[in-house]
């Protein structure tokens, strides 16, 4: 969802074909596939926020329950996805998060005939589920379809099709659910079944594709430090579980209600060409990844981080003036400066914990949860005040963003 991260593990394949040599082009390209899929289903969730609302009748605090289920999905599948591809393999793990990816889309279709937002909450939870398996394989699968010594360049690649996805998302739901002409949810309807056909597909090629096995081999050297504590000791740890909570929280928050935003407080702006300013913010948020990566040959992580942090806290105060399109500009620009944050934070949390380097990865793994409530306390903020003072919330969050980056990173 987020980004990648670092850690002290590696992982090392054996071929499927009694020790000869594969070609892991095509199981490569499959395995990307599931960076593509992932990054779609985000892409089109903040548009199917604001549909819901309208076609529904709900209100933007009910329509935030949609990050909840997709959020809470993540919180709740991350360890039991994990435990099932320990006992059975990354390959069945990844089949059966396709199977609940289609299962969830299928859904669409009958929540659809029912008008029952629910019943929508329900089929986006199965969904997540499924998401939530795949993003748990991917990245170690990626690492492995080829030499050792390109891997890093493998998983940019593959992640940049999860940028591809989450830029398409809002496209393709703002000229099918508002472009159409329709104010019903038969777009909806459409749109879902051919993503659960695609990855039925997809599903298939990967039960008839053999991929290498996957041995997790712990990092030995100086990089490991050798440290007794228990995890909760580490200080830097604790602190990197909240600053990835409150991170993913302000990430949801800001393009959960974004739709909301542009319409409301940029005179004459459609639904469907606020859908494709959220496609610039993401194109942005794809940027920043870059950029940042580029900027950290020569600026220390956490000054980065720190200071891309305090950047959003004054971007999202020209967001709470509600002052027309000088603050949708500045909503926008939040994604360029939140690009970083996930993967940095995360690298920042799992430093130095040694033996506890895996364990302490889940848990901040399991801190986006905070993406599931925040966005709902945006909607009871909205209702009481206004729209643009919600967005307060999220310049909260980018406040311990920047404790984090300037202090709580410092590991004792």
């Amino acid at each position: 969802m987020a980004g990648g991260a670092v850690s002290n593990s590696t992982y090392t394949s054996k071929a499927p074909v009694g020790g000869k040599q594969t070609n892991y082009l095509f199981p490569f390209i499959l395995v990307t596939s599931l960076f593509f899929l992932w990054g779609l289903a985000y892409g089109l969730l903040d548009v199917l926020n604001k549909h819901f609302q309208e076609v529904l009748n709900i209100t933007p605090r009910r329509s935030t329950l949609l990050q909840g289920a997709y959020f809470g999905a993540y919180f709740l599948m991350a360890l039991p996805a994990g435990a099932f591809m320990n006992k059975f393999g990354y390959k069945k793990g990844i089949i059966m998060g396709l199977l609940l990816y289609a299962a969830g889309a299928f859904l669409f279709f009958p929540a659809a005939n029912a008008l029952s937002f629910d019943f929508f909450l329900m089929a986006l939870f199965i969904l997540a589920c499924g998401l939530a398996c795949l993003e748990t394989a991917a990245n170690p699968y990626v690492t492995v379809l080829g030499s050792p010594a390109t891997s890093e360049q493998r998983l940019n690649l593959s992640q940049c099709f999860n940028g591809l996805g989450s830029f398409l998302g809002p496209i393709i739901g703002g000229a099918l659910f508002f472009g159409s002409g329709k104010d019903d949810l038969s777009t909806v309807k459409l749109t879902y079944i051919v993503i659960g056909i695609v990855v039925l597909l997809i599903a298939g090629f990967f039960y008839k594709t053999a991929l290498p096995e996957i041995k997790e081999d712990v990092a030995e050297g100086p990089e490991v430090v050798a440290d007794e504590r228990p995890l909760f000791a580490h200080k830097h740890f604790v602190l990197g579980v909240v600053a990835q909570f409150f991170y993913v929280a302000a990430q949801v928050g800001v393009g959960a209600l974004f739709i909301n935003y542009v319409t409301t407080y940029w005179e004459g702006a459609s639904n469907e060409k606020a859908a494709y300013l959220l496609s610039a913010g993401m194109v942005l948020f794809l940027a920043g990844r870059f950029v940042g990566t580029a900027i950290m040959r020569k600026v220390a992580p956490n000054k980065l981080l720190a200071l891309f942090a305090i950047i959003n806290v004054v971007l999202c105060a020209v967001v709470m003036s509600g002052k027309g399109a000088v603050s949708v500009y500045a909503l926008i620009a939040v994604f360029f400066f939140m690009s970083i944050m996930f993967p940095t934070i995360f690298a920042l949390g799992v430093k130095d914990l040694g033996k506890n380097t895996k364990k302490g990865a889940s848990f901040i793994v399991m801190s986006i949860v905070g993406g599931a409530a925040v966005p709902y306390l945006m909607g009871v903020v909205t209702e009481a005040q206004s729209l643009a003072f919600s967005y307060g919330i999220p310049l909260v969050c980018f406040v311990v963003v920047f404790y984090y980056g300037a202090l709580g990173y410092r590991r004792k």
